[in-house]
């Protein structure tokens, strides 16, 4: 999708700050973090929110879970943990149409969220 933006970011025609990136999936920290420890996990393959997602979706899913882990792990967010989240469409918070996974840690975070 040409002018989605996290497509740009996956293929390298936006600039950002990339933790993790193979043939399926780019990791970044999030431009407006809302905890010391906020990026995304996203898949390179346009899919427009969660739920859009089929069964032949059900491997690459899995891979981005485990990798937010990987990563929270990583920077340091193991012993007190993070949260994860993925918004769906309008009502969800979902603000860019390509899904991703926030992952958030660094800070107590509240629940439930404002």
């Amino acid at each position: 999708m040409t002018d989605c933006i996290f497509c740009k970011i996956a293929e390298g025609e936006i600039p950002s700050k990339k933790i993790y990136e193979d043939e399926e999936m780019a990791a970044f920290h999030d431009v407006s973090p809302q905890a010391p420890v906020h990026f995304l996990v996203i898949p390179k393959k346009h899919i427009k929110n969660i739920m859009e997602v089929h069964d032949d979706h059900s491997s690459l899913l899995g891979r981005l879970l485990v990798k937010a882990a990987e990563l929270s792990k990583e920077l340091g967010c193991e012993e007190k943990g993070a949260r994860f989240v993925v918004n769906c469409k309008e009502h969800g918070g979902q603000t860019v149409d390509h899904l991703h996974i926030h992952a958030l840690a660094g800070r107590p975070l509240e629940w439930p969220p404002g």
